[in-house]
């Protein structure tokens, strides 16, 4: 028998996941926010608590929203113009034409709104998102995310990609997913087909542990690979799961391993009942400088925060500048801390 998504306290409870006496409070938690743990995810788990069942496992702290915490922590809600658009920078926009994921990360920024009951956009909605990206000649990228684009069918995912390749001056499509790892099997040979197109096409894959990376999710990745696009990562720094430098040193390996560059480390967004995931900027900035020197510049992510309120990502360094630096006679330190002057 095939092994199904857990999606419910009592299926938790069943698997072994949570302690009984906590049913109580994760009913409340799963009224507010979905549960989903796939096979392929479940069968890594060996603890609620470890890196892999951190992630996905519920905990009564997510009824407990921090006064930092917010509901759109980045503004997607804000800047919606039409339904399934969000529109941050001037020349690329999101299209979300679902909400539903193959997995429920319980530190997700946008955990308000994705759930198992879809939010698929309508053929007249989708109609609309097209005409509102058509209308402005400055967009030249769109971003498919959601949910996860890749829990679309071949066939609608094709019709997306081919009206967003209509469009002509949009010149770069990306897929944003966290399928190939978490749900292997989706990623067929007519899934990965259907992300074809004329415009310059990549695909980032969220992983926040090498764990994640099984042979059955990076023979995943080689059949998007095999369609000639690229792979771009993107993790999340997260309390618990790959906040050390081994970890991420290991992250980050394996990525590379299975052909995907490291693009984006992202600082944890404010949403609500994530506290316990979050790891201060400057111990992030200190994980990065400790891995600087010691794997290649092709494993080295931009560690960014999204500014709260939708005012767009910045990096977050780590800086190897000394105070007062000028050109002609500053000091800079090397990836294992030593200072030199440039001149």
């Amino acid at each position: 028998m095939t092994a199904a998504t857990i999606r419910t306290p009592e299926a938790l409870r069943a698997a072994g996941l949570i302690d009984p006496t906590t049913a109580e409070a994760l009913a409340a938690v799963a009224a507010r926010y979905a549960i989903a743990i796939s096979p392929a995810m479940r069968a890594l788990i060996a603890t609620a608590d470890d890196d892999i069942g951190r992630q996905f496992v519920p905990d009564p702290a997510e009824a407990v929203t921090a006064a930092h915490e917010r509901a759109d922590p980045i503004g997607d809600d804000a800047l919606s113009p039409v339904k399934g658009i969000v529109h941050r920078y001037p020349d690329r926009a999101l299209l979300k034409p679902l909400l539903t994921c193959p997995v429920y990360c319980r530190f997700c920024f946008r955990r308000e709104h994705v759930g198992p009951d879809g939010g698929v956009l309508t053929p007249a909605e989708l109609d609309a998102a097209y005409a509102w990206i058509a209308a402005r000649p400055a967009i030249r990228e769109v971003i498919l995310t959601g949910g996860d684009p890749l829990m679309l069918s071949p066939r609608r995912l094709a019709a997306i990609v081919a009206a967003l390749s209509a469009v002509p001056h949009v010149e770069t499509l990306r897929v944003h997913t966290r399928v190939p790892l978490v749900d292997p099997a989706r990623v067929t040979p007519a899934l990965a087909g259907a992300l074809a197109t004329d415009r310059a096409m990549f695909v980032v894959v969220h992983a926040n542990s090498a764990r994640e990376f099984t042979p059955d999710g990076r023979a995943a990745l080689r059949r998007v690979l095999a369609e000639g696009i690229p792979l771009l990562g993107q993790s999340v720094l997260l309390r618990g799961v790959n906040d050390t430098p081994a970890r991420l040193e290991a992250l980050l390996r394996a990525m590379l391993a299975a052909r995907v560059k490291p693009y984006y480390l992202h600082q944890l967004d404010a949403a609500p009942g994530t506290a316990r995931f979050h790891v201060p900027i400057e111990e992030g900035r200190r994980l990065l400088a400790d891995l600087r020197g010691r794997v290649s510049g092709l494993a080295w992510p931009t560690y960014v925060l999204d500014i709260p309120g939708g005012h767009g990502k910045v990096p977050l360094g780590p800086d190897y500048l000394e105070p007062g630096f000028q050109e002609t006679d500053g000091r800079v330190r090397d990836p294992w801390g030593r200072t030199h002057t440039i001149r």
